[in-house]
């Protein structure tokens, strides 16, 4: 006799829950086999290949759910979050905004829209969602993380803060919220964070969370000038990880390789648009600066950190693996139709700017595309930002990047970071060489904070566009930063993170002898040749 159908899904999403995969499997397999298509049961079988890293078969079987069940927006939700997974973000805009107009019900599907919106940059949409998720269930602490970290993006830190502290309050051993709570700075930080931070990495069971606590207590050693506590935090916040990804500099050496092997001439043979400004440099240089100061001007959208750019070059490119910023891809993406990729690319950001005359891509990793970028889209301004190399590795090694992409795997040792710098630094020499001097530029971190209106008038003129006042009130803008450099931003220009490598002078020889051997600076940590300055 069958089991009935009601029995059989029960059974499936209880397994499902309990992360028992293969009885889940044989229950929603057996709807299939004796009820026929069941969007239920396909929604289990979807969930099974996501939890096995299969998202692009999730999506496929969402899409026969959906089909059974088309005002359902849990499946819309979960279809846009598997899209996103293998970089589809053109398809993931229709989905979530499906998602949305069917009217979600459970605070699950308002958080998984809200999580798929806030990873499309739509920030501010997606606090309404997250403040949904936690109305309709108080008692999850990753839902109130998730509305700290929109809040935080928006500008509105208290409202973070207190988002934060419940999700912490819920589970105390929720470190991503602990070590947020103390990215906001020192006005929400007190001695018991600090106990339970100390305790917590004392009994630390990953390098995920040894690297968000030791992270979070050295910002709390710094802001209180105690730069030796700091560094053997940050020392042991990265121990671990950087014995798990056991770093190959030799590989990042044959990326930087790869993206210089330019044809001579460069096949330019893009459209002419000239509408996107892309922000690039080594990441925690000033990006975001540039990039809120652009778009204060009156004719530029902001777009965001975007992945667009590389993914429509790897899909050109058809190179295998998940990774868009490897040698292959960078190798055979000097064949792609150059035409077809601006085209690509411009198409891939409809969403996000609509029609506005100008937009800035601020991904600071696409400084390894200059050359592809240029030859799809010739018209393009891109503006590198450069900084001392010491405060630029400091910054790096200092900075708690996604865990879950392994192009920041340097940040986790000195040696590896001052050794990215210099094939950074190389490659932006081949760039000033090879690209024209009117569509690539370099700027100055220090130089804005020295000369804000020159160089901002500088800016502004190499990107075509006309002077307005308001550029210089950057930190007055209303538009989402989803950078570490959310909180900062939002004030006017400081110096004080200018020179802030002597405070660690002595912790830093590993990278000091690296950067001295290399020629970029001198024995006192002088920066020696920044050419581009007199370019």
């Amino acid at each position: 006799m069958n089991t009935s159908k009601g029995a059989l899904i029960d059974s499936a999403r209880a397994d499902l829950a309990a992360r028992r995969f293969e009885p889940a499997h044989r229950s929603a397999l057996a709807v299939l086999q004796q009820y026929g298509a069941d969007a239920e049961a396909f929604f289990v079988l979807a969930m099974i290949a996501l939890e096995h890293d299969n998202a692009g078969k999730a999506a496929e079987i969402l899409d026969r759910a959906i089909a059974l069940e088309p005002e359902d927006a849990r499946l819309h939700a979960h279809r846009a979050r598997c899209l996103l997974i293998i970089n589809r973000q053109d398809l993931a805009w229709p989905a979530v905004r499906e998602a949305a107009k069917c009217g979600p019900r459970d605070a699950l599907t308002f958080d998984t829209i809200g999580v798929v919106l806030t990873r499309l940059g739509a920030h501010a949409e997606a606090v309404e969602l997250f403040e949904t998720a936690v109305a309709q269930n108080p008692g999850d602490a990753n839902f109130y993380y998730n509305l700290g970290t929109s809040r935080q993006f928006s500008g509105d830190f208290d409202g973070a803060a207190e988002a934060y502290r419940q999700a912490i309050a819920i589970n105390p051993d929720l470190f991503k919220a602990s070590s947020a709570l103390v990215s906001l700075g020192r006005k929400h930080v007190d001695a018991a964070l600090e106990k339970t931070l100390e305790a917590s990495i004392a009994k630390s069971a990953s390098s995920e969370s040894d690297l968000h606590l030791g992270h979070a207590l050295a910002r709390i050693c710094e802001d209180r000038k105690d730069f030796v506590a700091a560094m053997q935090w940050l020392q042991r916040a990265k121990h671990r990880k950087c014995e798990e990804t056991r770093h190959d500099a030799r590989e990042d050496s044959r990326v930087f390789a790869a993206a210089a092997n330019m044809p001579t001439p460069l096949p330019v043979r893009g459209e002419g648009s000239d509408r996107p400004i892309f922000v690039v440099g080594m990441p925690r240089t000033g990006t975001t600066l540039v990039d809120r100061i652009l778009g204060a001007h009156s004719d530029v959208e902001m777009a965001g950190e975007l992945s667009n750019f590389s993914i429509q070059l790897k899909r050109l490119a058809r190179t295998p693996g998940g990774f868009v910023m490897d040698a292959p891809t960078l190798e055979a993406g000097w064949n792609v139709d150059f035409q077809a990729l601006g085209q690509a690319y411009e198409q891939s950001t409809d969403n996000l700017v609509g029609t506005a005359r100008r937009f800035t891509d601020k991904m600071p990793l696409n400084f390894m595309f200059a050359g592809h970028i240029h030859a799809a889209l010739p018209n393009a301004r891109i503006v590198c930002l450069r900084r001392h190399p010491l405060d630029t590795c400091l910054s790096n090694y200092r900075q708690l990047f996604a865990t879950s992409f392994s192009y920041y795997n340097y940040a986790y040792a000195l040696e590896h970071t001052a050794r990215y710098f210099l094939e950074f630094d190389r490659l932006m020499t081949f760039w000033r060489e090879h690209l024209p001097a009117d569509r690539f530029m370099e700027i100055g971190y220090e130089d804005i904070i020295a000369d804000q209106e020159g160089e901002t008038r500088r800016l502004l003129d190499h990107c075509g566009l006309g002077w307005e006042e308001a550029c210089l009130d950057f930190h007055q803008q209303d538009a989402a930063v989803a950078t570490a450099s959310s909180v900062q931003v939002r004030q006017p220009l400081y110096s004080s993170s200018i020179g802030r490598w002597k405070h660690y002078r002595d912790a830093l020889e590993p990278m000091i002898s690296v950067l001295e051997a290399g020629g970029v600076i001198d024995a006192d940590g002088e920066w020696l040749r920044p050419v581009w300055k007199q370019v």
